[in-house]
């Protein structure tokens, strides 16, 4: 039986698809994982001024989320939340776009064969209210001093546990990936542990682009 495990994402955010690579390539196969993925928005959460030049890139992504929404709450997959994920990911930091409009939206919706009706949420404020709660679960189960991403869990007590990360600027081999994952699981339900932390030196180097 296939394991459930909850990743908070804003396609905005390149340590977050490093990550989202990391768990998708590496450890999901391996490890039998049933990824749902959740939203958590940087513009919410990081509320940058409108002057500031990463406004419009997180003003972007954040549509991008609403219409992920949509798409759960129409019934869509897992599987298919994934796709449209790994699409934007894969459009924001592998062909550099910034910025998306209702009209590429669709186009991409109908590549993927998802419903092209969803592209209506790209602009509808009314998916806000989703995506806070999306967030509000995630932020409650580490704290509200941290970003993307956040993976989630039920432990074998019983307990659902979250932890802010791992944050890697590339993804490792198959056998460090999957030790990595382990060690994770390791830290966060370990009562009295909260983080571990040094100061990165280099950016993420993002893996080969997904054909999407």
């Amino acid at each position: 039986m296939a394991t459930p495990v909850e990743f908070w994402v804003d396609p905005a955010c390149p340590w977050c698809w490093v990550t989202a690579r990391w768990i998708v390539d590496e450890v999901a196969p391996q490890r039998d994982l049933e990824i749902t993925w959740q939203p958590i928005s940087l513009l919410f959460k990081n509320d940058p001024p409108a002057d500031s030049p990463y406004y419009a890139a997180v003003v972007s992504t954040h549509k991008l989320l609403r219409v992920m929404e949509s798409l759960r709450a129409a019934g869509a997959s897992n599987a298919d939340i994934q796709r449209w994920y790994l699409y934007c990911g894969t459009k924001v930091h592998h062909d550099g776009e910034r910025e998306f409009d209702t009209a590429a939206v669709t186009a991409a919706l109908e590549h993927l064969g998802l419903d092209t009706t969803h592209a209506k949420a790209f602009e509808d404020e009314a998916w806000d209210a989703a995506i806070r709660t999306g967030m509000d679960v995630g932020l409650a189960l580490v704290g509200n001093d941290v970003g993307t991403p956040i993976i989630a869990f039920t432990a074998d007590d019983g307990v659902k546990r979250g932890i802010f990360g791992p944050v890697i600027t590339r993804v490792p081999s198959a056998e460090q990936s999957l030790q990595v994952w382990d060690a994770m699981q390791a830290l966060t339900t370990m009562d009295g542990f909260w983080e571990l932390k040094r100061t990165r030196i280099e950016g993420p180097s993002f893996p080969a682009r997904l054909d999407v």
